[in-house]
This record gives C-alpha cells, sequence and structure tokens, in this order.
C-alpha cells in the first residue's frame, strides 16, 4: 500500500470535523476512528508541497470500479457542504474516506454491501493545491 499524503490544513479541518461531529452525535466512534486511523498513518506536508496528483479535499475525482468498469466523478467535501444532487461527498462518506491522500493510479480495496470492490483512481479535475488555492 502507498503512503497516504495529507496536507497540513485539510489534517487539521478533517480532525476538526470529526470533533464537531461527535461532539453533535452525527457521526459514531467506529466512523470516526476509521477516518482518524487514516488521518494518523498519512504523512502530513504544507499545501504547497502536495503533488497535483493527490486526491485532497474539495478535489474533483474520476474514479472506476473496476469490477464493473463504471466511472464515476464527484468532489470531496466537508460534511456541511455535501449535496448528493451536485456530486459533492462528505468526507465522512466512506469512499471519500478511502480516497483521501491516495493519488491518480492508485486501487483501493473498498467494502460495499455486496462485499468488497477495487476502485481505481482515474483522474484529478480539479485539486486546489495544483490550481494554487492553498487556503480553500
Amino acid at each position: 500500500m502507498n503512503k497516504l499524503i495529507i496536507n497540513r490544513l485539510d489534517y487539521a479541518r478533517i480532525r476538526k470535523s470529526i470533533t464537531d461531529a461527535r461532539s453533535f452525535q452525527s457521526m459514531n466512534d467506529r466512523e470516526a476512528q476509521k477516518l482518524l486511523t487514516e488521518l494518523h498513518s498519512a504523512t502530513i506536508v504544507d499545501p504547497e508541497e502536495i503533488h497535483s496528483n493527490v486526491v485532497t479535499m474539495t478535489s474533483i475525482v474520476k474514479l472506476s470500479f473496476l469490477n464493473n468498469n463504471k466511472q464515476v466523478q464527484f468532489q470531496i467535501v466537508y460534511p456541511d457542504q455535501a449535496n448528493f444532487k451536485e456530486n459533492k461527498i462528505s468526507i465522512f462518506s466512506p469512499i471519500a474516506t478511502a480516497l483521501i491522500g491516495y493519488k491518480v493510479a492508485d486501487e483501493i480495496e473498498w467494502i460495499v454491501p455486496a462485499g468488497i470492490t477495487r476502485i481505481r483512481i482515474d483522474e484529478i479535475i480539479y485539486q486546489p493545491e495544483a490550481a494554487g488555492h492553498y487556503t480553500v
């Protein structure tokens, strides 16, 4: 498995979102712990050091489900910005948690109700760091 890379601002904001969600009981401990485990295993870097091929917060990502070659595209956002109709998926969703910090061409095993599936990150259409938006 490749080492996850998270920018320092995303790391702090995601941790705060988890703390807030726990205090409002809008996130259970198991979900919170899974995301925290991902964060703690990551390499933390300054936003300017993030390569353009890494999935970060507010990135628009295109990925493929390798079991059926279905492609989807969505933006990873903070919980208060999530909007399924606009393809904005909360970082608290299992798929966003699975993707954050990974790179284009990485393949990730993801557990779905039917079992384990593999997804591949095909493209990052927008990444704030690559666009020079370091504080988004």
